[in-house]
């Protein structure tokens, strides 16, 4: 049982290095700063300077925003409610719900990419393709 903790404990570890790591390796180019987040009372607007365009996130009644993390090419959200993320490509705010007593462990963003770490799942929003993908975390889940 302890040797079935120890591959996935490294599982987890080659995973979150191959992420970190496959953004910048072959990067021709910096990313710009494109992305920059006015917080209104009711909704946070996404400014999006490369093409001119707006995205408003509108937050509901009860909802607080917890994090902020902003890159160049991306931005991502946590609230009590949710993760948020939005990039430079023209695709606006796309949502992940959180879970009950879900707990945010680490998160980071780069570039286009932003990885979030859960007490639960392993979170990752491309901002190319304005999707997230998940992975549950956890030897018995």
């Amino acid at each position: 049982m302890v040797l079935s903790v120890v591959r996935q404990s490294l599982n987890y570890f080659l995973v979150l290095l191959l992420l970190v790591t496959s953004g910048t390796a072959g990067a021709d180019e910096d990313v710009e700063k494109t992305i920059f987040l006015v917080y209104e009372s009711d909704r946070v607007v996404a400014a999006n300077a490369e093409t001119g365009q707006f995205f408003d996130l509108v937050l509901s009644a009860k909802e607080r925003i917890r994090e902020r993390y902003v890159a160049n090419g991306v931005a991502i959200l946590v609230t009590n409610q949710r993760f948020a993320g939005v990039s430079n490509y023209p695709s606006g705010w796309s949502s992940m719900r959180r879970r009950a007593g879900e707990k945010v462990v680490s998160a980071e963003v780069a570039d286009h990419s932003a990885l979030v770490v859960t007490s639960d799942r392993i979170l990752v929003f491309n901002g190319k393709s304005g999707a997230w993908s998940e992975k549950r975390r956890g030897a018995f889940r």
